[in-house]
């Protein structure tokens, strides 16, 4: 898992406190295109989060939750971020 990764693991967990938490580095399947030119990896993500924060919360509430705890990270290193957002249960 690279520093930016880590990033992100370490802020969502502070901010949501989820139960699962899965953070993947999509960076290589997106080499070359914009946001990752040369490949260097660590600027495309998914994420699969669940968590008691979200629950009561349509979808975009949730990826609103997400994007501010990551916000530093949305204006830097990370080009591209999708995720998967779920109360416990859902999944």
């Amino acid at each position: 898992m690279g520093k930016v990764s880590e990033t992100i693991e370490k802020k969502l967990t502070d901010a949501l406190a989820p139960s699962v938490l899965e953070v993947i580095d999509d960076s290589a399947s997106h080499a070359g295109h914009a946001g990752n030119p040369h490949g260097h990896g660590e600027s495309h993500f998914h994420v699969n989060i669940t968590s008691e924060v979200f629950e009561g919360k349509n979808r975009v509430a949730r990826q609103r939750l997400v994007n501010t705890a990551l916000s530093e990270e949305l204006s830097g290193p990370i080009h591209a971020l999708s995720m998967k957002c779920f109360a416990p249960g859902e999944v």
